[in-house]
């Protein structure tokens, strides 16, 4: 029992505990002490969790200001809004800076630069199309009367309160920091998009750098609001320390990919099922019972739908239904088609980095399919096959009489000694043949005997 308690203790250090370059930074004090972050690839729940730890770190060793190098093409509106408070209720101001050149603040990213208390862009850069994604199936756009489309937020109602809660939530994040709300309700609704002088001049951002020193020597000595406090920054002379991901953000990156939370479940699915079917194994129960966990936890993370993971459990269970009780495809043929539909319907967006990948849901189809049609056509041979085992196979097999008998005692069959009855004298090694099997008595005749049939 040791063992749990010792990882439990080291887990709990290594998540409270700052890592190593933040360290250095406290032992300067005499400088201002600068942390930056990077984020790029698509905004999720690991790159959440790297932010807010991050910004309560800060908080704790009294860090003068975070520059988060922002490269992202958007991500989840709940990973986002998360990064936000975070951002908005943070004693330390926070910086958000697209970079390096040729990067973008898409989609989220712009939200995430209308919260920040400083924005910047890298020359090269742009920001903008942030027109919410609706979940599920987006309508078509449809002519009306003139023939020109209709925008499908005035003919969706559910789209069109979505985006006018986008709408308000960005001109709120605007006003917070005195920035172009306009604009902002315009790349909500229009998805416009903004090259980085273009984003200056209508001060849709505060500043253009050309790197980190760049922006940190415009800094010096601008205030800004935090908490509606004035905050003035002083970054002339400064310490700067990267926090680099660990292994909490590297493990979150990987189980909240749709693809490998959608194989962690079906592994751990099979190998409770095959726990099931064979008890004492322990090792796919151990296995599957980890990956379902682990799965489970990365769907409350992501946005799913339980309808399709409904499907895929009743089309597991049908599959499994036809494998115990054949009944000639039927329930295998539905599972089947319940569980390729309640894969592609699980990602509950339409966002491309949180699909699951085709290939994966027709290779994981295929495998199970195929598995039940193995199961069934095995069981349907089994039927047209003789009988090879059973006590209809004892019938016309000899035996050896142990002890003479004239109507029971024992006799020998294939080593086990049987009770056995006979209506004629047996004497003692005598061979005999077994006519009919009462339980756990035999009852036998002579090799010659007219009742015993063909002698064997």
């Amino acid at each position: 029992m040791i063992w749990p308690l010792l990882f439990v203790i080291a887990l709990w250090i290594e998540l409270t505990q700052p890592s190593f370059a933040q360290e250095e930074t406290a032992k300067t004090s005499d400088l201002s002490q600068v942390w930056f972050v990077k984020l790029s690839g698509v905004i999720g729940p690991a790159s959440s969790d790297l932010v807010t730890r991050s910004l309560r770190d800060a908080q704790e060793q009294n860090i003068h200001l975070i520059v988060i190098e922002l490269d992202t093409p958007g991500g989840l509106d709940t990973s986002m809004r998360n990064m936000i408070q975070a951002i908005i209720d943070s004693p330390v101001p926070v910086a958000t800076f697209v970079y390096p050149k040729g990067s973008r603040a898409a989609s989220a990213g712009t939200y995430l630069l209308y919260a920040s208390h400083v924005s910047a862009m890298a020359p090269a850069t742009n920001l903008g199309a942030a027109t919410p994604v609706q979940i599920g199936m987006t309508p078509p756009s449809q002519p009306d009367k003139e023939g020109a489309e209709k925008n499908p937020a005035q003919s969706n109602p559910m789209q069109k309160k979505i985006m006018n809660d986008a709408a308000a939530y960005i001109r709120g994040l605007a006003e917070l920091h005195g920035r172009n709300a306009d604009w902002a309700e315009q790349a909500v609704r229009e998805a416009a998009s903004l090259s980085a002088s273009e984003a200056l001049e209508l001060k849709v951002i505060d500043l253009l750098a050309n790197d980190l020193n760049d922006l940190l020597q415009q800094l010096d000595g601008r205030e800004i609001k935090v908490r509606d406090q004035s905050y003035r920054l002083s970054t002339a002379e400064y310490s700067l320390s990267e926090i680099t991901t660990d292994w909490r953000y590297d493990f979150l990156s990987t189980i909240t990919n749709p693809n490998v939370a959608y194989i962690l479940m079906l592994a751990g699915l099979y190998g409770l099922l095959l726990e099931f079917y064979n008890p004492g194994v322990g090792l796919p129960g151990v296995v599957g019972g980890i990956s379902l966990l682990i799965a489970l936890y990365a769907f409350q993370l992501l946005p799913i739908s339980y309808a399709g993971l409904g499907l895929i459990l009743l089309g597991i269970g049908l599959m499994v239904a036809e494998a115990m009780s054949p009944s000639f495809g039927i329930f295998g043929l539905g599972g089947a088609v319940s569980f390729a539909i309640g894969s592609v319907m699980l990602m509950d967006t339409e966002l491309p980095a949180f699909q699951i990948a085709l290939p994966v849901i027709a290779g994981f189809t295929a495998v199970t399919g195929g598995l039940c049609i193995f199961v069934l056509a095995m069981a349907l041979r089994s039927r047209k096959s003789a009988v090879v085992s059973g006590t209809g196979m004892l019938i016309g097999s000899p035996a050896i009489a142990i002890e003479s008998f004239s109507h029971s005692g024992k006799v020998k069959l294939k080593g086990e000694i049987w009770n056995a009855r006979s209506d004629q004298p047996v004497e003692e090694g005598e061979t005999v043949t077994i006519i009919a099997v009462h339980g756990l008595s035999l009852e036998v005749g002579k090799v010659d005997s007219p009742a015993s049939g063909e002698t064997p």
